[in-house]
């Protein structure tokens, strides 16, 4: 193991003297984690913990304001131990081989509709998981009957994640992967990423990389066109940090779905958002005696806890003492490690769809790029945009015929196939309605034949 993936196996908030307080609640019959928001290890630092909206002034008088807006998780990678049906792997096969065929309108086919969810079938799987199905809720790898892999291993989004949380998020995809096979145990955490979004007064590169007092051996700085983005801490070990300007990142992965739920936290609209953020892969988590969900989201506390008082902490260096675990913590650290997991970890978004479709305003951004360079090239004015509009229409139009009559399709035919392909892409639709009476008649036949078979001895 690195050095940097080193985590020693201690209990769950030794560092701050702290005891479980938490009732775990046990599998239910069905092997399905019945899981509560419970309260968790508490592994927070001594005494009265400043607000988390309010100034916090250390004792060595640097005073800096902190308001948390949001924190929960982020990231979330689960697996099943299970065995999927011996129906359900024929069927994804098929959709499979739809899904590589060179004729885009079979390449269309290959969706899997889950109860409110229309997955795009993959063309492509791996070694251990032959079968990827994906919407915008859940990604999906699935092993092969009879295999000893996991069952399933999915990653749940982080747009979902901020709409029902990760308790509701795994009993829906539970229910949707008893569909396809046999669960027998509950969800295993492979990766979880805890986040807190804040607002403060504190200088994010005032420090250097000598005042982050870690296990971790790598430690990094960033800046995007010159302005500085923020730190990472032991990236690819089993345990790694950020801190960074996710106003920046919004602008790169266009996650603006959560501006409103910072709004909703009093966020003007104005200010810089910071997130701290802590990638917990397996390692950690069992080395901590952790393992099923209901046991991780019972402990956020302590995993908190850990991650900012013994793996990580930001300190004012001070040049006079070479003891480097002396030094005193940043304020803005105090208030950080200080966040209660066991309380409202902010507003969840009240809508949410599983589509992937792009939002209209990306859409109209490029529309506007395509009709103001169509301009710009054929000597159009700005008073010429409904002219210039109605001209590259026609012009589409034309270039869509061409490109049917060369591949021998009536134009209709190859406009809809084009469709398609984006209905499957976005999923927004299932493109053949009869595939689930078709795997229905195609299951009730080999049941038939099943008991012919054993009828006949």
């Amino acid at each position: 193991m690195k050095k940097q993936d080193h985590v020693a196996p201690t209990s769950l908030g030794l560092a701050g003297g702290v005891a479980a307080r938490a009732a775990r609640r046990q599998p239910n019959e069905g092997g399905h984690a019945a899981m509560d928001a419970a309260p968790s290890i508490d592994g927070g630092p001594k005494g009265a913990p400043p607000s988390n909206t309010a100034p916090y002034n250390s004792n060595s008088g640097h005073g800096v304001f902190f308001k948390a807006l949001r924190w929960g998780v982020d990231s979330l990678y689960l697996s099943y131990p299970g065995e999927l049906f011996q129906d359900a792997d024929n069927r994804l096969k098929a959709l499979k081989a739809l899904a590589q065929s060179p004729d885009p309108s079979e390449v269309a086919k290959a969706q899997l509709a889950l109860g409110k969810h229309v997955f795009e079938v993959k063309e492509k799987g791996s070694s251990l998981f032959p079968y990827i199905i994906e919407d915008g809720a859940f990604r999906i790898q699935l092993s092969r009957a009879g295999r000893k892999a996991p069952m399933a291993y999915v990653k749940v989004s982080a747009k979902f994640l901020a709409h029902v949380g990760p308790v509701e998020a795994e009993k829906q995809l539970y229910e949707l992967l008893s569909q396809l096979g046999e669960v027998k145990e509950a969800a295993n955490v492979s990766r979880i990423d805890l986040f807190v979004d804040f607002q403060s007064s504190a200088d994010m590169e005032s420090w250097d990389r000598h005042a982050w007092v870690t296990r971790a051996t790598s430690i990094n700085a960033y800046a995007v066109s010159g302005k500085f983005s923020g730190w990472s801490i032991g990236l690819g070990g089993v345990l790694s940090a950020r801190l960074y300007n996710k106003l920046l990142e919004i602008v790169v992965s266009g996650k603006d779905w959560i501006l409103p739920l910072w709004q909703q936290a009093s966020w003007d609209g104005q200010g810089v958002v910071w997130r701290l953020e802590f990638e917990f892969k397996r390692e950690v988590l069992t080395q901590k005696g952790l393992s099923k969900l209901y046991e991780v989201m019972n402990a956020l506390n302590g995993l908190w806890s850990y991650a900012t008082t013994e793996w990580l902490r930001l300190t004012l260096p001070n040049p006079a003492d070479q003891t480097r675990c002396r030094w005193p913590i940043h304020p803005l650290w105090c208030l950080l490690a200080a966040v209660d997991w066991d309380g409202n970890g902010g507003p969840l978004a009240k809508r949410f769809t599983p589509t992937r479709s792009p939002h209209n305003k990306r859409l109209f951004q490029m529309a506007c790029s395509t009709i103001m360079a169509f301009m710009a090239k054929h000597g159009y004015n700005a008073k010429q945009l409904y002219e210039a509009h109605q001209d590259l229409l026609a012009q589409l139009i034309e270039h869509l015929d061409a490109e049917a009559y060369k591949l021998g399709l009536p134009f209709d035919d190859y406009i809809a196939e084009k469709l398609a392909l984006k209905r499957r892409q976005y999923n927004t639709g299932v493109n053949d309605p009869d595939q689930e009476r078709r795997a229905q008649e195609s299951e009730v036949a080999a049941e038939a034949r099943a008991y012919r078979k054993e009828s006949n001895g």
